[in-house]
């Protein structure tokens, strides 16, 4: 039961991690000239008909490894902790 209560938990907190993180995501940017552009240029290499699309996946990805490092840095110092006398 121990087991799964602790499964539980690591789920939970890397769930909420990633979505404080996500939520952090400025969707409404506004781009210089030269940010457009570099968009424009990177979705169509990538065939991405809208560069919005491009720039929330791009986002998403990297709030997802942040996401990630936090959660192994928190499990890590948990464990730490736990060992300690």
């Amino acid at each position: 039961m121990a087991t799964i209560v602790r499964r539980f938990f690591k789920i939970a907190l890397f769930i909420g991690l990633l979505l404080i993180s996500v939520r952090y995501i400025p969707l409404s940017n506004e781009w210089t000239a030269g940010e457009a552009r570099a968009w424009w240029r990177a979705s169509d290499w990538l065939g991405v008909r809208d560069p919005d699309d491009l720039y929330f996946v791009v986002w998403v990805t990297i709030e997802l490894v942040v996401a990630v490092l936090v959660y192994v840095a928190i499990v890590e110092l948990w464990s730490y902790y736990r060992t300690k006398p």
